[in-house]
C-alpha cells in the first residue's frame, strides 16, 4: 500500500476537503494509521496488494472518529511527526549530498 500522498495520482483514493485545516488533520490520521500497518490485514491481490475502497471506508471512518476524540494528544501528536519528517527529509539530503561529494572525490582521484 502506498503511503498517504497530499497530491492525487494514478490508482488511489481521494479525499476532497472544505479547508486545508480539514485536509491536513486527516492526512495525518492516515499517514499514523499508514505508519502503523493499520490496512495491512485488509490487503488483498496476490502479485500487487491493493485495499478495497469499502474497507478504507468502514475501517477508516471509524478509527478517525475514535482518534480525534482526543483532540489534544492528536495535535501533539502530529506537531511531533511533521517535527520527524522534517528530519528524515533533511537526512536524505545530506545522504544524497555525501553519496555526491564521495563519486566527486573518486573521480577527481581516478583521473
Amino acid at each position: 500500500m502506498v503511503k498517504p500522498q497530499k497530491e492525487p495520482f494514478t490508482n488511489i483514493f481521494v479525499i476532497l476537503f472544505q479547508d486545508e485545516q480539514d485536509a491536513e488533520t486527516v492526512y495525518w490520521l492516515a499517514y499514523s494509521l499508514w505508519k502503523a500497518r493499520f490496512w495491512h490485514q485488509s490487503l488483498v491481490g496476490s502479485v500487487i496488494p491493493f485495499l478495497r475502497i469499502d474497507d478504507f471506508k468502514n475501517d477508516f471512518s471509524s478509527k478517525v472518529n475514535e482518534m480525534l476524540e482526543e483532540h489534544e494528544l492528536h495535535k501533539k501528536q502530529i506537531q511531533a511527526l511533521r517535527l520527524l519528517e522534517q528530519k528524515e527529509d533533511q537526512f536524505q539530503k545530506n545522504i544524497v549530498l555525501i553519496n555526491e561529494m564521495k563519486r566527486v572525490i573518486l573521480l577527481r582521484y581516478c583521473k
